[in-house]
């Protein structure tokens, strides 16, 4: 499995939107094959800062992902409620 964890700071004036188009994008995240878990989460002290969980079955699914129409909608509507660029970083499960 592939772990992406995708840190975003949002502006404060724009996180119920941010938080309520992102949900829209997890709900058909979710539905694609090659996606084992995806999950958004919020900071509790400071509101304007979410982390999006991704775990994808394989690379391919992290492409498909990427080239999916509610991606492409979401990047695009999100971009300019950020209050700095998002940072993701990507990790590999660890199984015996």
């Amino acid at each position: 499995m592939l772990v992406t964890l995708v840190d975003v700071h949002v502006k404060p004036e724009s996180a119920e939107a941010f938080q309520r188009i992102t949900m829209e994008n997890v709900r058909h995240s979710r539905q694609e094959p090659g996606v084992a878990r995806f999950d958004l989460i919020r900071h509790i002290e400071d509101p304007s800062r979410f982390m999006l969980i991704e775990v994808f079955r394989s690379d391919e699914a992290v492409l498909a992902h990427r080239e999916s129409a509610h991606y492409r909608v979401w990047k695009e509507t999100v971009e300019s409620m950020m209050e700095r660029p998002r940072h993701a970083q990507r990790f590999q499960s660890v199984e015996d």
